[in-house]
């Protein structure tokens, strides 16, 4: 099997651009690779009850397709006063009853409709994410989790520019930075995301990835 090789389970070009950031800045090396780059198409069907679920089901999914170092991610915003709401159904909230992810503008317009009447106060929430990561190493199969999350609290309108795929970056603000999450360039977010948190807790692992990298070199 390759190795140094890390497939990043997504078709989204940014988010695969985010995890480079964020292994660059973690001092990681590794070739990342996306699922248009190895020609996977199929999708698994997301049934679990958390981000952790959600993460091992697509890692589990895309490693026994691709035969290499496999990392996916699962997650989304939770609003204190909502309950948690959406969590594990960021993408699909707004009760469409199928698959197809739910329109960016309009997931973040439900948000601000929903908080509408939510003191300042009352108006926390964070995004948080799951990282699933699968290798094989010396004949056995490693699987790791790990978790990361941004607190903030849900702004009283939308942030007008919404980057696709990343509606919640549009209604979260960042204390401390008094502005929307959406408005930090790439290098600024990476240095913060949840996703590099969770990276920073799978370090060891992905150095060993690495690592068999460098042996080959």
């Amino acid at each position: 099997m390759a190795t140094g090789r890390l497939l990043i389970a997504t078709t989204n070009p940014a988010k695969l651009q985010e995890y480079r950031l964020i292994l660059r800045g973690v001092g990681i090396d590794l070739e990342l690779v996306s699922l248009v780059e190895l020609g996977i198409s199929e999708t698994p069907e997301e049934t679990g009850a958390t981000f952790t679920e959600n993460a091992l089901i697509k890692a589990r999914f895309y490693f026994l397709r691709a035969r290499i170092a496999t990392l996916a991610d699962d997650g989304g915003l939770e609003i204190d006063a909502l309950g948690g709401e959406p969590g594990v159904r960021s993408h699909r909230w707004l009760g469409s009853g199928s698959n197809e992810n739910d329109s960016d503008r309009a997931l973040a317009d439900e948000v601000i409709r929903r908080m509408k009447d939510v003191e300042a106060g009352r108006r926390t929430a964070r995004i948080r994410a799951t990282i699933a990561l699968i290798h094989e190493e010396g004949g056995a199969i490693r699987e790791k989790t790990a978790e990361g999350a941004i607190e903030g609290a849900i702004a009283e309108r939308a942030y007008p520019e919404i980057r696709a795929g990343f509606p919640y970056r549009a209604v979260l603000v960042i204390p401390g930075r008094n502005c929307y999450l959406g408005e930090l360039g790439d290098e600024e977010e990476a240095q913060i995301s949840q996703r590099r948190i969770a990276v920073s807790k799978l370090r060891d692992e992905l150095e060993r990835i690495a690592a068999g990298r460098a042996a080959q070199l």
